[in-house]
């Protein structure tokens, strides 16, 4: 038996890794279009300097990682230089960072200030990918890496940019921030307008429709994992289920059902679970690993919601999961790539602890 080393992402069917890069960004399109036609002139800029800045730093330092012996500074950039270079540039060092620049500006708002972009985008691909050595090595998912650090950097530009999309005049408040800042059972908006995208928030979060549109693409070309996808968003729905119930012990005449689903619709949850949670590279190889992986990141995105300060935690919660992703794919070795009860109850027993921690911070503690 011959042993050969091979990068991420680790793909068990007959399928290319540049055709499963393609069809996300086929998937990609709907929303993105959305997106575009919506926000106009302010969202499109948003994209063209992410796609840029994530294409330009792929290429910049995919050259310098490759960098030909003996060859000086000055012919690297030569005729002969990018000759050399091109030898280990594939198509896949293209669509990655498209994919990437893609996903960094939909969970950006629209008419955001375009150093904004230009510095979350770079260090998303800088620090989030490059660093760790590049295409199908690294363990942080960019996009999600370059959003943190412009909102923990640029938090007021990019509130200021949440206003001009429409969000609230005296604090730009959109779906999540309103029962944020009042509490779990404020509505501001009607399901419908949830779910076609008629709310202010970040351009790739809003409708809803656009993303069921790609989804259903996505996973029928078998394209990106659906264990992931699926533990993410169903670990999420359940412990908002609970939340949402013990919500009628503070307001008995609230809808639970309506007040659940709000939270489904809200913020950027069933985007992240359908294409972020579902990235192969930063995401574990195993079967339960990656049902794992789902679980972990659907509760820390529940748990940041209801407990923490900040409205939404869908990027939050992908780049803690990312962390954790090598950690699972350790306990997981040597073990058969299935289920069994053992790890089936372990997982149900953790997400009744979390359900707990969310019903006694909705009801006020447990004292």
């Amino acid at each position: 038996m011959r042993l050969v080393s091979k990068s991420a992402p680790y793909i068990r069917k007959s399928v290319s890794v540049s055709r499963m890069m393609l069809d996300v960004i086929i998937a990609l399109l709907p929303v993105t279009i959305f997106a575009m036609i919506q926000n106009g002139w302010g969202g499109i800029y948003v994209f063209l300097i992410s796609l840029a800045i994530m294409v330009f730093f792929e290429l910049l330092i995919h050259m310098f990682m490759h960098w030909p012996s003996g060859m000086k500074f000055k012919e690297l950039f030569s005729k002969e230089g990018f000759a050399k270079v091109k030898e280990s540039y594939t198509i896949n060092n293209i669509l990655a960072p498209v994919i990437s620049g893609l996903i960094f500006a939909l969970i950006m708002p629209a008419n955001c200030s375009p150093y904004v972009i230009i510095v979350g985008a770079a260090f998303g691909m800088i620090v989030g990918k490059m660093l760790f050595g590049g295409l199908g090595q690294n363990i942080f998912n960019p996009a999600a890496a370059g959003r943190i650090f412009a909102t923990i950097c640029f938090g007021t530009k990019i509130n200021e940019a949440n206003i001009l999309s429409g969000g609230d005049v005296i604090n730009g408040a959109t779906a999540l921030t309103t029962i944020k800042e009042y509490n779990l059972g404020r509505m501001d908006y009607s399901l419908i307008d949830l779910f076609m995208g008629n709310v202010p928030g970040t351009m790739g979060e809003v409708s809803k429709l656009m993303i069921l549109i790609g989804a259903v693409y996505l996973f029928a070309r078998r394209s990106a994992d659906l264990r992931s996808a699926l533990s993410y968003f169903l670990s999420f729905a359940l412990i908002m289920l609970v939340g949402s119930i013990s919500f009628l012990k503070i307001n008995s005449d609230i809808n639970v059902f309506e007040v659940w689903t709000y939270q489904l619709l809200s913020g950027g949850v069933l985007f992240a679970a359908v294409f972020m949670i579902t990235d192969p590279v930063t995401s574990p190889t195993s079967k339960y690993g990656r049902v794992l992986f789902g679980a972990i990141a659907g509760s820390i995105t529940a748990l940041i919601r209801v407990c923490g300060a900040y409205p939404e935690g869908a990027a939050f919660s992908i780049l803690i999961a990312n962390m954790l992703a090598p950690c699972i794919d350790y306990l997981m070795r040597g073990k058969k790539n299935t289920y069994t009860w053992k790890q089936c109850l372990g997982l149900g027993i953790a997400l009744v602890l979390v359900c707990m921690i969310v019903s006694a911070s909705v009801m006020g503690g447990w004292f």
